[in-house]
């Protein structure tokens, strides 16, 4: 069962039980999904689908960040909600040992020395760590590896 599949099954389960905050969430997905979709013109895939949910999980940290410094602890807690609904989706997050292999790998199948290897490096790991990692620590990770 592809990840559309099982959101669709969600919605439908959530409609049922009338829970209004899980079914919100998952209409924003399917929404951000669509969006993806007919922007370009193509039928998402579950590559696709995790990149969409994996954006929308940053949308919701950012937000939070915001909202507890302006005090809004009520809508923190939302943003919250939506990140443990959004979340799920996911596939399991990489160790920081497994991403550091995958670093090493990277820089040895790329021959990239210092930060002019940089962008190779993230290039060759966006895919395979895209709504696994969190891509700015990757970044410093690489960054700190070519400059060491």
């Amino acid at each position: 069962m592809s990840i559309k599949e099982t959101i669709m099954a969600d919605m439908k389960a959530a409609m049922k039980a009338h829970d209004s905050a899980r079914l919100g969430a998952i209409r924003l997905l399917m929404a951000a999904i669509k969006q993806k979709e007919v922007d370009e013109r193509i039928e998402c895939k579950d590559n696709d689908i995790i990149a969409v949910i994996a954006k929308l999980v940053k949308q919701r940290h950012d937000s939070i960040e915001q909202y507890t410094a302006a005090g809004r602890a009520d809508l923190a807690q939302k943003e919250e909600a939506e990140i443990a609904v959004l979340s799920a989706y996911l596939p399991k997050p990489f160790t920081d040992e497994e991403i550091l292999a995958m670093i090493d790998e990277a820089i040895a199948a790329t021959g990239a020395t210092g930060m002019a290897g940089m962008g190779k490096v993230m290039g060759m790991l966006k895919g395979k760590l895209t709504g696994r990692a969190d891509m700015g620590k990757v970044s410093a990770l690489i960054r700190q590896k070519l400059t060491a």
